[in-house]
């Protein structure tokens, strides 16, 4: 007999299996913000975004990041970070002493030096981002070599664009964000210079006008700069890297017409930081033994000595080497830069002032007619001199200690790509007694030095 306990209907039913969580991959950082800067620079410059576009990358490079550590993985940090950190505060300290009015200098108030402070400080802080984010890049997103070539390539867009310079040097256009623009905004000298694209600036600098390349970074001196920062990268990347016989002589003939621009930019910085980079590498090399390397630095020194004497480039250099015009300007705003330190020594006035007057008279100031008669930027002839005035001795020695840190973190790595990015360091070095760094040049130099960093995480650093 069945029992009213046995019945089917009153046995418990088996709770239904819960449903398979859906399956989350793991989060990675995707490499095309990264690549779409390097790849496709030529289109931002032309849209009018050369300078801007790395800021705009920063936001979802800063979100991807912010991801990724919310997933649970690590976010590495690049050696020496520590002293990077000290001087970006440093930075921001310096808000509290745009109101004031260094001896010497136009008066003015905190607010009206707002907008410099601002860019400097987003400035430096989306770099940041670019470094850590170029950092923490899986390989199997964006190999070494691959970031490697994409650095070789932007050396070939910036020899195309000093060619460009040289051949259309009035060559200009009205870029698309730019007519985006208020008419009041688009104007303005600060913006015309990120947003509005021009091929040189024409100077007068021996005895006529000269066309000095500057495509497509807007100033020559960011041009001559950017071609320190990249130069090894296109000689890495074509002698060391390139399977195919076309590619090595496209790399082969892109360094040789590069003497050219190089020339004729009539930038003795320029000329100082490649030497300063080949000095570099001669020496690294000569410490390893590797004397057959070391000749093929000094024929390549020998082949440009030769190339000097017998063209017209040779009478370029000495006549540039004669006719130093900006000498003069140099020295006075590099004074001036030295005696405001002096009064805020610490973390400095927080950004550049502009000087009352000129070298000769505080009555002489900067007009249509002479537009370098007076009223010079302080901190605007050298990354070195902006630190010193703009952000004093803490901001001086943390920025300098970095990448000091850097150098000597990755010391032993005597691999091509180790060579071309110490010698890209050096030059950031000596680069700064005459440029300043923001935005281009730092972020290449920050590129330079997440290289070496990824290059020693993948154990390519030799003892």
């Amino acid at each position: 007999m069945t029992t009213l306990a046995s019945h089917p209907s009153a046995r418990p039913m088996a709770e239904p299996a819960a449903p398979p969580r859906p399956f989350k991959p793991a989060h990675r950082l995707h490499a095309w913000p990264l690549t779409g800067i390097l790849l496709l620079y030529p289109l931002w410059w032309a849209l009018g975004l050369g300078v801007l576009i790395f800021f705009i990358a920063a936001v979802p490079m800063l979100w991807a990041l912010v991801r990724h550590a919310a997933a649970g993985h690590v976010v590495k940090l690049p050696p020496a970070f520590l002293l990077w950190l000290l001087f970006l505060a440093v930075v921001g300290f310096g808000l509290f002493t745009l109101g004031a009015d260094p001896a010497g200098t136009v008066p003015g108030t905190a607010a009206s030096r707002l907008v410099s402070y601002a860019f400097r400080l987003g400035g430096y802080g989306a770099l940041t981002v670019l470094l850590v984010y170029a950092g923490n890049l899986d390989r199997r997103a964006v190999t070494q070599e691959r970031l490697v070539r994409l650095l070789g390539w932007l050396f070939m867009v910036t020899v195309a664009g000093g060619l460009l310079g040289m051949l259309a040097p009035r060559f200009e256009f009205t870029a698309p964000f730019e007519l985006l623009l208020p008419a009041h905004v688009r104007h303005d000298g600060f913006v015309q210079s990120l947003v509005h694209p021009t091929a040189a600036q024409v100077m007068n600098l021996l005895g006529g006008e000269a066309p000095r390349p500057g495509a497509p970074w807007g100033y020559t001196n960011t041009w001559g700069n950017n071609v320190c920062l990249l130069a090894g990268w296109l000689a890495v990347a074509g002698f060391t890297m390139a399977r195919t016989r076309r590619a090595k002589l496209l790399a082969a003939a892109t360094l040789l017409v590069s003497i050219v621009p190089i020339v004729y930019s009539l930038n003795r910085g320029l000329w100082i930081g490649l030497a300063a980079m080949v000095v570099y590498v001669a020496v690294r090399l000569a410490l390893r033994g590797r004397l057959a390397a070391l000749g093929l630095v000094a024929v390549a020194g020998v082949a440009v000595a030769v190339a000097l004497a017998v063209t017209p480039l040779g009478d370029v250099v000495n006549a540039r080497v004669e006719h130093g015009k900006s000498n003069g300007v140099r020295m006075y705003t590099t004074q001036k830069a030295i005696d405001g330190m002096r009064e805020s020594p610490l973390i400095g006035f927080g950004s550049t002032r502009t000087t009352i007057g000129g070298r000769n008279s505080i009555a002489v100031g900067e007009s249509a007619n002479c537009e370098r008669c007076g009223n010079f930027t302080i901190g605007g002839n050298g990354q070195l001199w902006q630190l010193l005035y703009a952000h004093g001795l803490l901001g001086t020695l943390t920025y300098a200690g970095f990448f000091l840190a850097g150098l000597w973190r990755f010391r032993r790595d005597a691999t091509p790509i180790g060579l071309a990015g110490g010698a890209a360091l050096v030059s950031s070095f000596t680069a700064m007694l005459w440029y300043n760094s923001l935005v281009t040049p730092l972020a290449l130099t920050f590129l330079a030095y997440a290289v070496l960093w990824r290059n020693q995480q993948r154990g390519f650093t030799q003892p």
